[in-house]
């Protein structure tokens, strides 16, 4: 149960759910890709979608249990579009086979919901020996939307359907390291914290959609990208954080949102005619919400989008 239901501009509040936010919305002939769509609000996120008629994308590490999801949509909505296709955001290799291989399959792509996340990890590299926080919940999906851009656009300017990219960020990005983005130490140890870590992948979420909303507006193409904070919610992002997690389950009830309600903010980014040619943005409980300082400098943004880049394609 959520204890607070005060409404926003859009008419919608904390404890809005995602069939809510997208009540009498038709999204037959969209496609969609969801990463980390086989926990959580993915799950959720997922359901909804196809719910209201998108053909959806499952992309997730662990294909068996992506694929009990999908029995378990079809149960409930026989007619619903939905598949499953492996993707582990920790790797450039599996993100570059995924954005082929989807790229091979001539599916058009309406909306990119970069939904999967890893939450307060102790210190590890990822494949490409990067931070695994920075590497999974920023890297990865930057490098997953520069892959699938193309596609995007021409998918746009063929069905003259507005494109929206969500990133899935959080509160916690008010948290992160003093200095925003460590580009110099980001696979320090000595220094690493695994929140301000974990702050630091969810600034560099926002800072990725306001800079991509800023090239998407200057090339004069029908896409926006936004972020989104879904709420605090008992998932199992929280895995990592012991005491946190333990204490979480049992009050969580009274003061966290379940998973419909988490997954609201996402669908209404993703689908709701509210939304329509809105960019740059960062949303809260359905409703435009302002993120901290760093997040909203331009010039960190710009920054970063170069130091991604880099990253990303290694010479």
């Amino acid at each position: 149960m959520w204890i607070f239901g005060w409404k926003g501009p859009s008419g919608f509040s904390a404890s809005s759910t995602a069939e809510e936010v997208t009540q009498g919305i038709d999204g037959t002939g969209l496609t969609a890709i969801v990463t980390g769509a086989s926990s959580g609000i993915g799950v959720e996120t997922t359901r909804v979608l196809a719910l209201r008629g998108v053909h959806v994308i499952m992309a997730i590490r662990n294909v068996e249990a992506g694929k009990n999801v999908k029995e378990e949509i079809l149960k409930e909505i026989p007619g619903a579009k939905v598949d499953v296709m492996e993707l582990d955001l920790s790797s450039m290799a599996s993100v570059r086979k995924f954005a082929s291989e989807y790229r091979s399959s001539n599916l058009p792509l309406n909306l990119l919901i970069n939904n999967a996340g890893i939450m307060g990890t102790p210190f590890m590299l990822s494949q490409d020996n990067i931070e695994l926080q920075f590497a999974t919940n920023h890297l990865g999906h930057f490098l997953l939307t520069d892959l699938l851009l193309e596609t995007m656009k021409n998918t746009a300017r063929e069905s003259n359907i507005e494109g929206r990219i969500v990133n899935l960020s959080s509160e916690g990005h008010r948290f992160a390291y003093s200095e925003g983005i460590r580009f110099d130490k980001i696979n320090d140890e000595s220094g690493y914290s695994a929140w301000s870590a974990y702050g630091q992948s969810k600034l560099a979420n926002i800072l990725h959609a306001k800079e991509l909303a800023r090239r998407l507006k200057e090339d004069v193409v029908e896409i926006t990208a936004n972020s989104v904070h879904p709420g605090a919610i008992m998932t199992n992002l929280t895995r990592h954080l012991g005491l946190i997690n333990s204490i979480g389950q049992m009050v969580g009830k009274y003061f966290l949102k379940n998973v419909q309600q988490g997954a609201a903010t996402t669908c209404y980014v993703a689908l709701n005619p509210q939304v329509k040619g809105v960019s740059g943005e960062y949303f809260s409980n359905s409703n435009i919400s302002n993120p901290s300082s760093k997040a909203k400098d331009a010039d960190l943004a710009k920054r970063l989008w170069d130091f991604s880049f880099t990253l990303t394609n290694p010479k």
